[in-house]
């Protein structure tokens, strides 16, 4: 498979650069992943797509304010980094920007509470990094960091609870769940209200999300790992929802990768933790999904491959297609599609 087959057009008009006023006000467009077949509403209708006994399955994890402008010590250059995956002992993976500036020992100064000393460099402007700071480091990073909105967003976040989901628990991630930032607590009670089962588990969001394609052959592609959990609970209850044939429905692509990961594994689910690498494209066999609620993609990205092995990528780019005749807002702050 070419990476050029998981290309389209999007104007530049339709990247969302901010959230809407109502989390749930969005566009919906819900796909038919047998036939194709397309209509469209607005997400806080989505309760209607939705049956008693179904499972919706959410990722609770919590974004950092992981984005960091610092200056070299020894000659004030400005250094960029993103804080990526917690190591263990202060020390941190992170996307450094630029890369070429910093080499092993590299002391990096962000304010009077907060340095950074680099003790590896890696590829593809990957560094790991010591913290040296006293005090509650989440607290320094309230204080001194920023939401690490991505690249195509241009416009300032001016909350930053609007890059993190109503039910965003476990700290960790360097990207929000998108498809989640549609929920609200109300939404969700009303969901909860009809018979459908909430679960949750965490998928610390990191490179492998958002990292772009640079292969024309999409196999060749390195997916980086990220951290995720599935407790005994909901690894019990997710077996009984398949026991008992009921629809199980991802929120968003790290919900999916958690879900599948697992599932590929143990040949059901199992309660884990740990890193995946799990890379989904057409021809991907699904053993835990029914359906996925998530957002519209970048041209060329593996979330666009992974919405093309569950309803083929005719179907997702002639939806998208649509989409964009429609005037959907596109990416991270922009509308939702439901494939089930």
């Amino acid at each position: 498979m070419n990476l050029s087959d998981f290309d389209y057009n999007l104007p530049a008009e339709l990247i969302a650069q901010t959230p809407l006023i109502k989390r749930d006000s969005s566009k919906l467009l819900i796909l038919n992943k047998k036939s194709g077949a397309t209509k469209h509403t607005h997400f806080n209708h989505i309760i209607d797509e939705l049956n008693p006994g179904d499972v919706l399955v959410l990722n609770d994890t919590k974004v950092i304010p992981a984005r960091l402008i610092g200056t070299k010590v020894e000659t004030g250059a400005v250094i960029e980094l993103l804080l990526l995956k917690d190591l263990g002992d202060n020390v941190w993976e992170c996307l450094s920007k630029p890369a070429k500036r910093l080499k092993e020992g590299t002391i990096i100064k962000f304010s009077d509470e907060l340095e950074a000393q680099v003790t590896t460099k890696l590829d593809e402007g990957l560094v790991h990094v010591k913290l040296i700071y006293e005090g509650i480091l989440m607290e320094i990073l309230d204080r001194l960091g920023d939401m690490p909105l991505p690249p195509y967003i241009h416009e300032q976040l001016t909350d930053k609870d609007r890059y993190q989901t109503v039910y965003a628990k476990n700290i960790g991630s360097a990207a929000a769940p998108t498809a989640g930032l549609h929920f609200t607590n109300e939404l969700l009670q009303k969901i909860k209200n009809k018979g459908i089962e909430i679960l949750f588990v965490t998928l610390h969001v990191g490179l492998g999300t958002f990292r772009p394609v640079e292969e024309e052959n999409i196999l060749d592609h390195h997916m980086h790992s990220e951290y995720y959990e599935m407790s005994e609970e909901v690894a019990q209850k997710l077996n009984q929802a398949k026991a008992e044939n009921r629809k199980i429905y991802a929120v968003g692509t790290t919900s999916t990768r958690v879900l599948e990961t697992v599932a590929h594994k143990y040949n059901g689910f199992q309660a884990s933790m740990g890193n995946t690498d799990i890379f989904i494209y057409p021809g991907f066999k699904f053993l835990a999904i029914d359906g996925l609620i998530t957002n519209f993609h970048l041209p060329k990205s593996t979330l666009l491959m992974l919405v093309s092995a569950l309803a083929t990528k005719e179907y997702i780019l002639k939806a998208y297609n649509e989409a964009i005749t429609k005037k959907y807002r596109f990416f991270s702050f922009g509308d939702a599609m439901f494939i089930k």
